[in-house]
């Protein structure tokens, strides 16, 4: 736990024999028997604006900001659960609170969609009082820019790759959380991070 280099579960804990689903609670499950620093999960939110757990835009032929969670909730993951809102996540995360829970919001095309997810995500987390279990990750500016707004003591690590670490640490953000492919493009980032503090 001490070591510098950090191991997350990407999806949770998954690709086990035999595999199980990605963002399922099983998942999170297997993730917290592992002595890592923490489990990171997707969050999107249906219709009628409830937040559930999941990678895709799509479940099944659902696309799921155009459906209702009740419709959603029928079709089974693969490992035969069901979707799992992000509430259930939460709350089995917690039991194991030395396990970081890092939450990424994913894009939607409507900015006031995009608010009302950061809004019920922060109300939730606040509500679970895991402000400091949780951090949280996007590729959207505007979602890590509302999380701030929305709770300073949040954790926030922005995901596109196009800001550089003082642009980063300008708009008051945690960290850099970038795809390997920028850090080639960009050889010093990581090192002009670390210099004022960001995570890396």
């Amino acid at each position: 736990m001490q070591a510098k280099t950090k191991i997350i579960a990407h999806r949770g804990y998954w690709q086990t024999n035999p595999p199980t689903a990605e963002n399922s609670l099983q998942a999170l499950e297997n993730a917290q028997k592992l002595n890592i620093y923490g489990t990171e999960c997707d969050v999107r939110m249906s219709k009628d604006g409830v937040l559930i757990v999941y990678h895709d835009e799509y479940h099944g032929t659902m696309e799921i900001s155009e459906t209702k969670f009740a419709d959603l909730d029928k079709l089974k993951l693969e490992n035969g659960e069901n979707v799992p809102t992000l509430k259930e996540f939460l709350e089995k995360g917690k039991k194991n609170h030395f396990l970081k829970l890092m939450i990424e919001l994913k894009p939607i095309s409507s900015k006031a969609k995009e608010n009302e997810l950061v809004k019920k995500t922060s109300q939730l987390v606040k509500e679970l009082q895991l402000e400091a279990q949780t951090e949280f990750i996007s590729f959207s500016l505007n979602i890590c820019e509302h999380l701030k707004k929305e709770e300073l003591v949040f954790k926030i690590h922005y995901l596109n790759g196009d800001l550089s670490p003082s642009q980063i640490k300008e708009k008051g953000f945690d960290g850099i959380d970038y795809h390997y492919s920028i850090f080639l493009k960009n050889p010093t980032w990581i090192s002009q991070a670390q210099s004022i503090g960001l995570i890396t």
